[in-house]
């Protein structure tokens, strides 16, 4: 008897589902065309500055194992 009381409960669940899912997207505050932009130059400029960094911390390693390889060989 549980089977059927849950196959009824989800035909209706996923309607409520979208229902639920359209409600929230209208709460939803979205960005204006200025913002994205701005939020768009905000994540390109950090993740350069981050591929930027990682690559000296790289480079620093690598200078550093080739270094010590020198050293021990």
């Amino acid at each position: 008897m549980a089977g059927s009381n849950s196959a009824v409960q989800q035909r209706g669940g996923l309607g409520k589902f979208f229902r639920g899912v359209k409600a929230e997207l209208k709460k939803v505050v979205w960005p204006t065309k200025k913002e994205l932009i701005n939020y768009t130059i905000v994540v390109f400029v950090v993740t350069i500055f981050i591929a930027a960094l990682i690559s000296v911390v790289d480079a620093i390693f690598a200078q550093l194992f080739n270094t010590f390889l020198h050293f021990v060989g």
